[in-house]
């Protein structure tokens, strides 16, 4: 891999074009960590926590529904495209999903942020019930920071998977 892959493509450009294409980066980033990983692997638990290859991308799209359908849109949990609540239970993935299925999630839920998103201006301001008012543009730092955080743990995870999988092949 050379360093110039390493960079992002966009690097100048208008603020909010910006603050869109770095959170689409770090999705993409999240999603990579697990994509292509076996069912097994992406659910082995390497750290006491309930952190997954596979509960990170579950993670995310919690994350997403939290600050763009109750935050931003105001909707009750209730009305929600699944759960948008953090805490430990955004990490759960339950037995009959699979990881195309849990991409695939945060793919579309992510597609719902993107519209829910271009209904407001970068300083609109919306109220969260923790930390009180937050703008547009709060949220996309939020998880751009959030989601790069995360994209970090998977890398971890990945790298620890696949150097056992390689010493079970020598």
């Amino acid at each position: 891999m050379s360093l110039l892959s390493q960079f992002p493509k966009m690097t100048t450009g208008p603020e909010r074009q910006l603050l869109e294409y770095m959170l689409d980066r770090n999705r993409k980033a999240v999603i990579d960590t697990a994509r292509g990983l076996s069912e097994a692997d992406a659910r082995r638990r390497l750290v006491p926590s309930l952190t997954t290859p596979i509960g990170l991308v579950k993670h995310a799209a919690v994350a997403e529904r939290v600050w763009f359908q109750r935050t931003m849109l105001g909707l009750p949990e209730s009305e929600c495209d699944g759960r948008a609540l953090g805490g430990d239970g955004s990490f759960v993935v339950t037995e009959g999903e699979t990881l195309d299925d849990v991409i695939a999630e945060f793919e579309r839920t992510s597609a719902r942020s993107r519209e829910i998103a271009a209904q407001f201006e970068l300083d609109d301001l919306r109220s969260h019930w923790i930390v009180g008012e937050v703008s547009l543009r709060f949220v996309y730092l939020l998880l751009i920071e959030d989601f790069a955080r995360h994209a970090g743990h998977g890398d971890i995870l990945r790298e620890q998977i696949l150097a056992a999988l390689e010493e079970l092949q020598v």
